[in-house]
């Protein structure tokens, strides 16, 4: 029951309910006092004892009779019982000690409106509810009820890890389920990959990259195999150089089947996936009370039927979902544009959820709860109240000014007259991928630099040799196979190595690529380090080599991180140039 059916409403914040245990150091839920009783009082048992006689004798006189020693009065039309003489008598409690004079008793500390405000918090709204007393139970029962999972078939890694970076997949499908959805989406579709987003969070959990996908991107969609409603496994077939919206909905497939596309594409597997319909955007938005978004101009797309003057509005439900869906009316009005508006919303809702305004009102949390639970479908290894709020725990430590939003770099097809479709822009996508997977986010590229000594950092300063006078030996110690005489190949034909030969495999794995040089190469290690794109750390001064002439030589020993023939191995120090944004910025659609 809550404080309403207990008469204890009144104006106090539910918040305010929960205190803190010094003895435990967890918050618990202590109600104000019952609202006041009736005047009757209830029947009472005298007191044993003299201060039960003593009671008795002073009642008695009062009625002009003389008690018995021991004896006391029976209330008006009851029998009263017998004392019990055996117990020991009742221990007074120790009156509190008066203050030292002159000075005023010490008042109880006063919660501070942060420890009110952390009570909401947590980045998930399943934290809330597991906040609720009384009717907690049957709610998260109601809520867990609510949640529809789908087996990940085994393309996750098997569940987000607490210790471990996490990569989130987030699908938005186009397909028209829930009321008032009927115009929108393909009629009779079983709905696409429409909106894809790979969330990245660092392992410390102090920065994150959404990734989004173009739905219209050209790639290989490998085999599924997929659990069917009858409990056995399908493999759907695969398809090379299709649209990437297809690996969803399109023969069967589901979005374990988009989880092995986003992995043959960017090398990264995903924890889990989240996928939403047209009603998570309407409904999540009216939960928290609409979400403030800008134009730089005019929009009245009849397609998505969003009519709004420029300026900053606040929108929710029909609109919202009208302004995600916005593509002609912005930008170059293609899908690209309406990815970077989508952006705009996301990052706009984030910042919504993160506000006090919303933190501190358990009516919205409630609904956040309710609305989020009903919308999303997520992966069997998320289908409880309790695996989302854990992984919303991890998420909610994220400060939004270090989430960037970017987008898989691409470009027009060269194969179509009519520009329909996008084809990766390699050598920008290898980079952006990279980063992801050696856990770097775009606002940690600045930070990551000056985490390099001066020590370190100066190995790269100074003259360069000439690409012609680089003697460099090749060892494969963890990289593909193939990859030390692909890289020779390169070396020699593209950047003029020809001093370069390959030596087979070294004789350990290393994580990291090395180069090890003799001080006496240091221009040489230089200008290779600077074709490679090797960082200070990666470069080891050390003794001279020969190589098979009997020449000094330097050592390039590829690691596990090696991704390939000339793709930059410094992500981490470079961001690539691509259109990026983070969360906590305004930024109006145009």
């Amino acid at each position: 029951m809550d404080a309403q059916g207990r008469g204890r409403a009144g104006n106090i914040d539910p918040a305010d309910q929960w205190v803190l245990n010094p003895h435990t150091g967890e918050y618990e839920l202590r109600l104000a006092p019952s609202a006041p009783q009736s005047a009757v009082p209830g029947p009472r048992r005298a007191a044993p004892g003299r201060a039960g006689a003593r009671r008795a004798r002073t009642a008695s006189a009062a009625q002009g009779a003389a008690p018995a020693p021991g004896d006391t009065a029976p209330a008006p039309g009851r029998d009263a019982p017998a004392p019990d003489r055996t117990a020991p008598p009742r221990r007074r409690r120790r009156a509190p000690e008066p203050p030292p004079p002159g000075r005023r008793g010490r008042r109880p500390a006063k919660k501070t409106r942060g420890r009110r405000i952390l009570l909401w918090t947590g980045g998930s709204l399943a934290f809330v509810v597991l906040a609720t007393a009384g009717t907690a139970y049957l709610y998260l029962e109601h809520l867990n009820g609510n949640i529809e999972s789908l087996s990940d078939d085994g393309a996750s890694t098997g569940g987000f890890r607490k210790d471990q970076p996490i990569n989130i997949l987030l699908i938005g499908t186009d397909k028209r389920t829930g009321a008032g959805n009927e115009g929108y989406g393909d009629a009779g579709s079983a709905g696409h990959a429409d909106t894809t987003i790979l969330l990245h969070v660092s392992k410390d959990r102090s920065n994150a990259t959404a990734l989004s996908i173009p739905r219209d991107l050209i790639v290989d969609i490998p085999d599924c195999p997929t659990k069917q409603a009858d409990g056995t496994t399908k493999v759907i077939p695969g398809e090379q150089g299709v649209r990437f919206n297809t690996s969803l909905g399109q023969d069967g497939r589901t979005p374990s089947c988009t989880m092995r596309t986003v992995t043959e594409l960017t090398g990264v597997t995903p924890d889990n996936f989240m996928v939403a319909d047209f009603n998570a955007v309407k409904t999540l938005t009216s939960a928290v009370g609409g979400v403030e978004v800008c134009l730089a101009k005019d929009i009245d797309d009849p397609d998505s039927h969003l009519k709004l003057p420029a300026g900053t509005h606040t929108i929710e439900g029909e609109q919202a979902l009208a302004f995600v869906r916005t593509r002609h009316s912005v930008g170059f009005g293609g899908d690209l544009s309406r990815i970077g508006i989508q952006q705009q919303f996301l990052s706009a809702l984030m910042r919504k959820l993160k506000s006090n305004d919303t933190l501190t009102s358990p009516s919205k949390m409630l609904k956040l709860a309710e609305a989020g639970t009903e919308a999303l479908t997520v992966d069997s290894q998320l289908n409880s109240i309790g695996k989302l709020k854990d992984l919303g725990l991890e998420l909610g430590k994220l400060d939004t000014k270090n989430l960037t939003f970017t987008t898989v770099p691409v470009v027009d097809n060269p194969n179509e007259t009519v520009k329909s479709t996008v084809v990766l822009s390699e050598d920008k996508a290898e980079q952006v991928f990279a980063m992801i997977q050696d856990d770097v986010s775009f606002t940690a590229v600045e930070q990551q630099k000056k985490k390099e000594s001066a020590a370190v950092a100066a190995r790269l300063k100074g003259a360069k040799a000439d690409p012609a006078d680089v003697r460099v030996r090749i060892l494969n110690g963890g990289a593909k196979d193939g990859a030390a005489q692909q890289t020779l190949t390169w070396l020699q034909n593209e950047e003029g190595v020809t001093k370069s030969e390959n030596a087979g495999d070294a004789p350990e794995d290393l994580s990291r690529t090395t180069l090890e040089y003799a001080p006496g190469q240091a221009d040489e290690a230089r200008r290779l380090a600077d074709i490679l794109g090797l960082s200070g750390s990666a470069m080891k001064p050390g003794e001279s080599v020969t190589n098979a002439q009997g020449l000094p030589t330097m050592t390039l020993t590829l690691g596990k991180d090696f991704k390939g023939a000339g793709v930059k191995l410094n992500a981490p120090q470079k961001a690539p140039d691509v259109d990026k944004s983070t969360a906590d910025k305004v930024q109006c659609a145009k």
